[in-house]
């Protein structure tokens, strides 16, 4: 065990997000998707936000995937995704939208005997996995949402380190809004 402190997690430890879902812990790794997924519930709840989109360097899984230039994008509007396409295109970043496939909750080994989720499953498919997990916190079937996955180009060792990937991307959406 290497744990830096007594309230850390441990593989088997059941959660309790801000909405009430529990969740059982079967990867500490994977502790990021467990603060995003109350970031989502607040910016729902308490904002009332109408359009969420996440960007995290959440999954390995999407560089296996995607490489090093192009980020993930997941979401279940096609009209915001075209909103972030377009956005992107004009900011010069690389997003490809994957899919979310609900048939990968159980096919991928999501569900828990112990909680209403796991929160990480199988390996195979763990970017789509880690978005179908934060889509479980959008509640409302009207709020827009989607998630950026950019751990692949928010790095450059050859650059010298972080890119800031992802924050043109946001600025150009955020300029077109209400436009």
């Amino acid at each position: 065990e290497n744990m830096i402190g007594s309230r850390g997690l441990r593989p088997g430890d059941i959660l309790t997000a801000s909405n009430g879902k529990t969740i059982e812990v079967n990867n500490t790794d994977a502790e990021g998707r467990l603060t995003l997924a109350d970031a989502i519930v607040y910016a729902e709840k308490t904002c009332e936000a109408s359009s969420i989109v996440d960007v995290a360097t959440l999954t390995g899984a999407i560089i296996v995937g995607l490489g090093p230039e192009v980020a993930g994008m997941f979401s279940n509007n096609d009209a915001l995704a075209a909103e972030l396409e377009k956005a992107a295109l004009t900011a010069g970043e690389s997003f490809w939208r994957m899919p979310i496939r609900d048939s990968y909750w159980k096919a991928c080994g999501m569900e828990s005997e112990y909680a209403d989720m796991k929160n990480t499953g199988s390996r195979g498919g763990g970017a789509i996995t880690a978005a179908l997990f934060l889509q479980k916190y959008v509640e409302k079937s009207t709020t827009r949402w989607a998630h950026l996955d950019i751990a692949g180009p928010v790095w450059d060792d050859k650059k010298g380190g972080a890119t800031g990937f992802g924050a043109a991307t946001l600025a150009k959406w955020i300029e077109g809004q209400g436009k």
